[in-house]
C-alpha cells in the first residue's frame, strides 16, 4: 500500500472455516464469495471508526485470489489525507482482494 500505511497491524476479519457461505457456495468444493469479504472488511472498519457506512462510497474492489477453508483473512487499511482509505485483504502474504471506499462529499 505504497508508503501511506496506518501502521496498524493487519486485522483478522474472524472468518472461519465454518461460515455458512461455505456450505452453499460451493458445496463439494468451497469458495468464500467475495460479497462476504467486502462486508466483512467494511464491518471491521466501522467498528474501528474509520468509515461511517451511510456516508462512504466503495469506489473499487478487486478480487485477485479464492479464499477457501481454512484459509484466515486479514485487513490492511491506509488511509490518506484527502479521505480515501485503501484496503487489503490478504491470507498471509498472498493479496486476495484490493480496494478503496472514500467518504461521500455532501452535495451543496
Amino acid at each position: 500500500m505504497s508508503g501511506d500505511r496506518c501502521g496498524a497491524p493487519p486485522a483478522d476479519l474472524g472468518i472461519t472455516s465454518d461460515h455458512p457461505a461455505y456450505r452453499g457456495h460451493f458445496p463439494g468444493d468451497p469458495v468464500l464469495p467475495g460479497v462476504v469479504l467486502l462486508d466483512a472488511a467494511l464491518r471491521r472498519l466501522a467498528a474501528a471508526g474509520l468509515i461511517d457506512p451511510a456516508a462512504c462510497d466503495v469506489r473499487w474492489f478487486k478480487f485477485t485470489a479464492s479464499v477457501r477453508p481454512p484459509d484466515r483473512v486479514a485487513l490492511e487499511v491506509a488511509q490518506d489525507a484527502e479521505g480515501a482509505t485503501r484496503l487489503r485483504i490478504a491470507c498471509g502474504e498472498r493479496t486476495v482482494a484490493v480496494g478503496l471506499a472514500r467518504a461521500r462529499r455532501s452535495a451543496r
